[in-house]
């Protein structure tokens, strides 16, 4: 009973902490809603050291199986729980002009955390599709906290529609191979394969429509429609959330189906396939249609679409070092990311948010310190070196080749220098243009020091790639995902 606890501890925390600060909010005066953030940043910080404390050197199964407790999960774990911290940090002004600065964001921001926690230990189909529910519906309700307003409304409406749709393949995916292999149990369930013979069928139908719902949830093409919309029609710490710590979910979510238990050769080739058209049609129809785009925030994210397809050709190489390139690929967008909408953040106030393209004109006139941050994230995202985002790229693309895709190596290659065009059009922007507005750049102290870390990060981990790619490599190792 003990080991359970041990094992659920960081989940443990949040659910506590949402719990606590839900009621505790209640009862606070309008001018101490930063009682119930630093209560939300504490829980994030009491969860991160329960994490590193406990920081896992073999697998552990808890509740009869229903979690697994590896180090690839604590990882995960701990990425999620700096990266919310940081969406909090660099969203505080903005909540707070906008009067979303309340209790009920703090507690949905906490609960969805949850979700992705449950999804990111998840050993069994109903945990797996519960902590996704879980995540999914508490985003819905961020997207829509806005409900005076139209636009988030109607992404909130879109994203939901889409979601319960994306929800029902998952879970028709799940019964297809429960039906084949007669176990729920993700571990289980690559031990069954070899006697499913005469259930190949079902089980191969049952591999499309999850991997299909796995899909939807990167936002990898044919599934991607809903993510321009909600990205511009949500509030921008909202977009910032999704854009953001559910990619590490997500990414859990396709190691433990795709790596843990359709692993076996015979199943490889089937997902291998799938992931390489959902690749190639991601990083082409991303990049391209990102060119057209005047707001920033829906620029962003055909670049997210884009950026997907990368993550997926790391798991064609079906090998530790291709799920190393993914997870090091994830954890450098997530870090470019938080700087790109922290910089739409910073330069946002009241009645004006800095959500077009034109918003950066001049940039370096106003303030040369940020363009040169955003010039960062800008140079990561298109994968140009020193940055992170260039090593990132590379991992992938080798992983792709060593998988035997050369052709989609190449077309990746090709469409990152399509990518290149709009992301080197932020900076020309930033650096040649006039300001259309020369107001200050006001900023609270934290947000200043952390999103110039964050900037300066990318630069850092660019330069010296060994350790973050190591601690994903290890990570991989010690779960045995070879």
């Amino acid at each position: 009973m003990t080991a359970n606890f041990q094992s659920a501890l960081p989940e443990i925390v949040i659910l506590t902490a949402a719990s606590l600060i839900l009621l505790i909010d209640l009862w606070l005066p309008e001018n101490k809603r930063h009682v119930s953030y630093w209560l939300t940043q504490f829980a994030l910080l009491v969860a991160a050291c329960v994490t590193v404390r406990g920081l896992h050197n073999e697998i552990v199964r808890a509740f009869h199986d229903l979690i697994v407790a590896d180090m690839a999960g604590d990882v995960l774990r701990l990425f999620s729980f700096v990266a919310l911290s940081l969406v909090l940090f660099y969203s505080r002004t903005y909540l707070t002009l906008r009067g979303l600065f309340r209790g009920e964001t703090f507690v949905l921001m906490l609960f969805s955390l949850l979700g992705m926690q449950v999804l990111i230990t998840a050993n069994h189909f109903l945990t797996l599709y519960l902590g996704l529910e879980l995540m999914s519906l508490s985003l819905y309700a961020l997207v829509a906290l806005q409900r005076d307003e139209a636009a988030p409304s109607e992404a909130a409406m879109k994203y939901f529609v889409l979601g319960a749709l994306a929800s029902g393949i998952l879970l028709y995916g799940m019964s297809m191979i429960y039906g084949a292999t007669g176990t729920l149990q993700i571990d289980l369930v690559a031990q069954s394969l070899a006697g499913t013979g005469d259930n190949r069928v079902l089980l191969i139908f049952g591999l499309v429509f999850a991997v299909s719902a796995i899909a939807f949830k990167l936002g990898a093409v044919p599934y991607h429609m809903w993510v321009p919309d909600v990205y511009q029609g949500a509030p921008t710490p909202i977009t910032l959330l999704i854009g953001t710590v559910p990619e590490f979910a997500a990414f859990a979510m396709l190691l433990r189906l795709l790596a843990g238990a359709l692993g076996a050769p015979e199943m490889q080739i089937q997902w291998q396939g799938m992931l390489a058209i959902l690749a190639l049609l991601s990083v082409t129809l991303g990049h391209v249609v990102a060119i057209a785009q005047a707001n920033l925030k829906r620029m962003l994210a055909y670049s997210t679409i884009a950026n997907m397809g990368y993550v997926l050709m790391g798991f064609l190489g079906a090998d530790v070092s291709g799920y190393t390139a993914a997870m090091f690929y994830i954890l450098a967008y997530v870090m470019t990311s938080l700087v790109s909408f922290g910089m739409i953040l910073l330069l946002s106030r009241a009645g004006f948010e800095a959500d077009r393209i034109d918003d950066l004109k001049g940039l370096n006139q106003r303030s040369p310190w940020w363009a040169f941050i955003m010039l960062l994230a800008m140079f990561s995202l298109a994968g140009m070196p020193p940055t992170i985002g260039f090593y990132g790229k590379l991992l992938v693309l080798q992983s792709a080749v060593k998988a035997g895709y050369v052709w989609l190596a190449v077309v990746g290659v090709l469409a990152a220098l399509v990518g290149a065009f709009y992301y080197l059009r932020i900076v020309k922007l930033m650096y040649f243009d006039e300001p259309v507005d020369r107001s200050s750049i006001e900023a609270r102290g934290d947000t200043r020091w952390l999103l110039s870390g964050n900037g300066l990060a990318l630069l850092l981990f660019g330069i010296l790639p060994q350790l973050p790619m190591g601690l994903c490599f290890v990570a991989l190792v010690q779960s045995r995902y070879f």
